[in-house]
């Protein structure tokens, strides 16, 4: 069976931020959040990395990350661009948001051989959250059966603005019932609260809500699932959302369970996240990773 690959979803701007978050550092030796998790995943033993990044950061990219972690991994990098889009569909006039999650992966198809599994490059999942989800794709299991890392929603808010996360729904056996897209979620002390009119009114979300923070392992098929059920998406959202829609990998995850396709097993993960959503949430990433530090979690030096 091949080995395990770690794509990282690097293709966004920072718009929010304010800058290129993916390598703003974090701590006093250079380190981005990018450098603790490529940390995490080597010592949970991944060895292949694939970036997801746009031609207009490669150069600034490589500089940054990819050429030193090319000593410890096999590195691919993979662009999304706007016009990757299946035969026959054109980009809308006007759009310049990205596609999507789920799009962001599909553009990995060619470089990936085997299982893998796919995370943002600003969020600080934890070491715990890389060796549960490592060994679940390292061991064998089939085509079918996929994973997702499940945080509780009070750990993983920001004091700063709103969230978007996908709240989820699971059974007894630990299986994935559901996932839910809520885009706007702000912390309410040791809850959360979710709007879907621009904060005309507020709707509550226990704190220990099971959320997806976009950390999933997949078996190879899902690639082509991905990309069989795109045009469809594409059909059904472009007349209505033209410009802002989203191919969000949760939309064909809960497609593979309604239908019977697939199953998603929730790996439970009690790590605090941490990410850089707004240029304020960078004080307390700091503080929390030089904590870690001091607790031995971390070396001074992580792979440089």
């Amino acid at each position: 069976m091949s080995e395990p690959t770690l794509v990282i979803l690097a293709a966004g701007m920072g718009s929010r931020f304010g800058g290129l978050k993916q390598i703003t550092p974090v701590d006093d030796h250079g380190h981005a959040i990018i450098d603790f998790s490529l940390f995490d995943a080597y010592r949970a033993g991944f060895r292949k990395v694939c970036f997801i990044i746009k031609h207009e950061i490669e150069e600034d990219f490589k500089a940054a990350v990819g050429r030193r972690m090319e000593k410890y991994f096999d590195v691919k990098y993979v662009f999304q661009q706007l016009d990757r889009l299946p035969a026959g569909y054109a980009v809308p006039e006007g759009r310049v948001k990205p596609w999507g999650t789920g799009h962001a992966t599909l553009c990995a198809k060619d470089a990936i051989d085997g299982p893998f599994a796919v995370i943002n490059a600003d969020d600080f999942y934890g070491p715990t959250a890389y060796r549960a989800l490592y060994d679940f794709l390292a061991a064998p299991g089939a085509e079918t059966e996929h994973a997702m890392v499940g945080y509780l929603l009070r750990n993983t808010v920001t004091e700063h603005g709103t969230v978007a996360r996908g709240v989820c729904r699971v059974d007894e056996r630990g299986l994935l019932t559901g996932v839910v897209e809520r885009t706007k979620i702000k912390k309410d002390g040791l809850d959360g609260a979710y709007t879907e009119d621009e904060g005309a009114s507020w709707i509550p979300l226990p704190g220990e809500s099971v959320v997806s923070m976009n950390f999933w392992g997949f078996r190879h098929s899902m690639l082509d699932e991905l990309e069989k059920r795109f045009p469809a998406w594409l059909d059904e959202n472009l007349p209505v959302n033209p410009l802002k829609c989203e191919y969000f990998l949760p939309l064909v995850a809960n497609a593979l369970i309604q239908e019977g396709e697939g199953t998603i097993r929730v790996l439970n993960c009690h790590e605090t996240w941490h990410g850089i959503t707004y240029r304020e949430d960078m004080d307390s990433v700091v503080s929390y990773i030089a904590a870690l530090r001091e607790k031995g979690v971390y070396p001074a030096a992580l792979l440089d």
